[in-house]
């Protein structure tokens, strides 16, 4: 469905400044290497009226999270650190009850964190079959998109929430008035809703065009946020960033008035300011960019298929889907990918229909070179593959060989 609107401002001032070309979901594996899947336009627009970049089509949320949805958050060491140290930093300075909620809570690793704390903790999330890992492992998780139906659920059985989180969730949500009628009925007066996301600034200055996926509708900088949230008579009151996902944002929101604003909120906005990402001369420059990456990889995979060389993929997150499809980098470069996650293996990529081997198969095959997709976890992928004896190559910001 094309969107014609901002989902953050309502205007329809909208310009394109990246084309991707079409291609299927990102987390749409297949069961067989002969399925067919439907392709949908990767467009991404900026609003002139307040900033925020965002997909022009949205693909039904039915499509990319009911059908055996394939992210499991628990795999990656690097994540459940992160995710602890979440739960340290914000749990004693904002808890006024004993409940937090998370939307979009995968298999609850973070409501794990904050439940070692002490918290009372629910889940919500709409893949089922994710939920089914959550609620075994004693995360008590809905199966659902959260809604004003779940709120009022989860507050007459329970109480409102202290502490409601959307990380890496919100930047997935169209409807996003729909999405704060549900928080008002949940969040207690004092409580926050803390959200976290890819940083736009970053996403801008080091090419990670990756990132950009048909489950990221929005593109996340704090210009944008702060109007959007003032409708909703919410202000944000703090801004952190943080070395995550290629570098984010943790964004503190709350009912007008009931925190002191924080520094690091004009601090940041004018951080956008001068880099200029809400410029569209910037953004047409970080576009060329973007087709410059496509072809340096692609030329230096090809260069080393031609010499001989194989060539896989390592790890297979959503965000290498973008990278594979968008480079053409198909059975004709890459012999398969391997994983760690167990949801994935055995499966093919959407679009580029590459096998999905576990991680093992990189050791016993011993390929020549292996192309490091989930690069944001670089360091504990080749720690953690240290006895593979070819090279690595990183694509983003610059494709590279180590």
């Amino acid at each position: 469905m094309k969107h014609t609107s901002c989902r953050m401002c309502s205007s329809t001032n909208l310009v394109q400044f990246l084309n991707l070309g079409s291609m299927p979901p990102a987390d749409t594996f297949l069961d067989d290497e002969d399925d067919t899947e439907d392709n949908f336009p990767l467009r991404v627009m900026s609003c002139q009226d307040c900033g925020l970049a965002q997909l022009d089509y949205v693909v039904p949320p039915e499509i990319l999270y009911c059908n055996n949805y394939p992210y499991d958050a628990s795999t990656a060491f690097t994540a459940q650190k992160h995710w602890k140290n979440f739960a340290d930093e914000t749990w004693g300075a904002l808890a006024e009850n004993n409940l937090v909620v998370d939307i979009g809570s995968n298999v609850g690793v973070l409501l794990q964190a904050f439940k070692d704390k002490g918290a009372h903790v629910v889940g919500v999330d709409p893949a089922e079959n994710i939920t089914k890992i959550a609620n075994a492992h004693g995360i008590e998780t809905a199966t659902g998109f959260f809604n004003k139906e779940i709120a009022k659920t989860i507050k007459n059985a329970r109480s409102q929430a202290s502490i409601i989180t959307a990380t890496n969730v919100f930047a997935h949500i169209h409807n996003l008035g729909d999405l704060m009628k549900a928080i008002d009925i949940l969040l207690e007066p004092r409580g926050s809703f803390i959200i976290e996301a890819p940083y736009f600034v970053n996403l801008v200055q080091q090419f990670q065009y990756d990132t950009i996926y048909h489950e990221h509708l929005s593109y996340l900088s704090v210009k944008p946020l702060v109007k959007f949230f003032k409708k909703f008579d919410m202000q944000v009151y703090d801004v952190q960033e943080k070395d995550f996902h290629g570098g984010s944002i943790r964004v503190f929101v709350s009912r007008m008035g009931v925190f002191p604003i924080s520094e690091a909120v004009s601090d940041l906005m004018k951080k956008e300011e001068n880099a200029g990402i809400h410029e569209l001369v910037v953004l047409n420059k970080f576009a060329k960019s973007v087709e410059r990456n496509r072809d340096q990889l692609r030329d230096l995979v090809a260069t080393l298929k031609k010499s001989g060389k194989s060539i896989v993929a390592v790890s297979a997150p959503a965000k290498g889907m973008t990278l594979l499809n968008y480079c053409g980098l198909n059975k004709d470069y890459l012999d398969f990918v391997t994983e760690k996650a167990k949801l994935k293996i055995g499966k093919f990529t959407p679009g580029t229909h590459l096998q999905v081997l576990p991680d093992s198969e990189l050791i016993t095959r011993k390929p020549d070179y292996a192309l490091l997709l989930a690069w944001n976890f670089a360091d504990e992928i080749i720690k953690n593959l240290k006895d593979f004896t070819g090279k690595f190559i990183v694509p983003i910001p610059t494709p590279r060989v180590v």
